[in-house]
């Protein structure tokens, strides 16, 4: 069996007959791929079967039964549940790499990581991978009365929040030659937040805030800030910065720097966010949930996230480190 191999050049990946899957963490990734392919024959000749009864059925093919309606997920596909921050890196890079060298199927949901912790607990979504722009969401998916989703994680990345604008705003100069916590509070500009109930980023802004009101001597600044700074699903603020809905929103440094978007930096407010990834119990496809845990932490997972604008950190465990499993445990601290 045989899957291309990345090279320094992500955006063309180069098939080669040498290592499958370079660095330590190899045999899970290996072994994956064979029950995909073998499961797949499976299924090839299962669907066979069905079309030739379907073909003999009297039933009314326009009423499809209950288990075609709510199928089980297909063998080799990998559901991932991700910060909101992430979806450029995970739909059109990350994702589509680690099934081309897996020769799993990728399928991926994002939004406000705290929102996607609701919506596993609340059984809205189910995955195999959670990753998360916070430790802390974590804390959501773990013990029994939170389902025990999540019993350990990993920390990989960070990314500092920044102030993103418009090029073509007519307060960008502004940004460009004052204080940011000036400009904010300046009449009819339009700026994007995220809900801190749903996402980390909107909890880092609203931290931000408090910090600035300090350095602004406004003592009505928060009020300001919060009346001009209208809340957005994550995964949505690009869009309307960038067709002009908005004049500036807060961003990490990945998505400004992925999307060609302007920043201004917090100045001496330092914030950012620290991205974790756990494979979920309870999950469809587990073997494959954890064979992207180690493709995103292996090399060629790194080289992918810091071209992407992600800092890369040494790797360390939360949760119940001991039950971290054996295959990471090399590069995890």
């Amino acid at each position: 069996m045989c899957y291309g191999s990345l090279t320094a050049d992500a955006g063309h990946p180069k098939t080669t007959t040498g290592p499958r899957y370079p660095g330590p963490m190899s045999g899970l990734l290996r072994s994956t791929l064979t029950r995909s392919r073998a499961a797949a024959g499976v299924v090839a000749i299962a669907a066979l079967a069905t079309t030739s009864c379907s073909a003999s059925s009297n039933g009314d093919a326009s009423h499809p039964s209950a288990t075609s309606q709510s199928p089980a997920a297909p063998p080799g596909t990998v559901h991932i549940l991700y910060a909101g921050s992430l979806v450029n890196l995970m739909e059109h890079d990350l994702g589509p790499k680690f099934a081309k060298a897996s020769g799993a199927k990728y399928e991926g949901y994002g939004a406000g990581s705290a929102q996607v912790a609701k919506e596993i607990t609340g059984k809205v979504h189910s995955g195999d991978v959670f990753i998360s722009a916070n430790p802390d969401v974590n804390n959501e998916l773990e013990g029994s009365k939170n389902g025990n989703y999540v019993t350990w994680y990993v920390t990989f990345a960070k990314a500092p929040l920044l102030i993103g604008y418009n090029p073509k705003s007519k307060f960008a100069h502004d940004l460009k030659t004052k204080p940011w916590y000036d400009v904010i509070t300046e009449s009819g500009i339009r700026f994007g937040r995220t809900d801190p109930t749903l996402d980390p980023k909107g909890k880092l802004t609203a931290q931000a805030f408090g910090q600035a009101a300090k350095k602004s001597g406004q003592s009505d600044f928060v009020s300001k800030a919060e009346k001009n700074a209208a809340v957005y699903p994550e995964e949505t603020l690009v869009g309307r910065l960038q067709s002009g809905q908005l004049d500036a929103g807060f961003f990490y440094a990945n998505e400004a720097k992925e999307q060609h978007i302007p920043t201004v930096s917090l100045g001496s407010i330092k914030l950012s966010a620290t991205y974790t990834v756990s494979a979920l119990n309870h999950a469809k496809n587990p073997s494959s949930g954890l064979a992207f845990v180690e493709y995103l932490l292996g090399p060629q997972g790194k080289q992918i996230l810091a071209q992407h604008g992600l800092t890369v950190v040494p790797y360390t465990a939360g949760g119940d480190k001991k039950d971290l499993p054996a295959a990471l445990k090399p590069a995890v601290h």
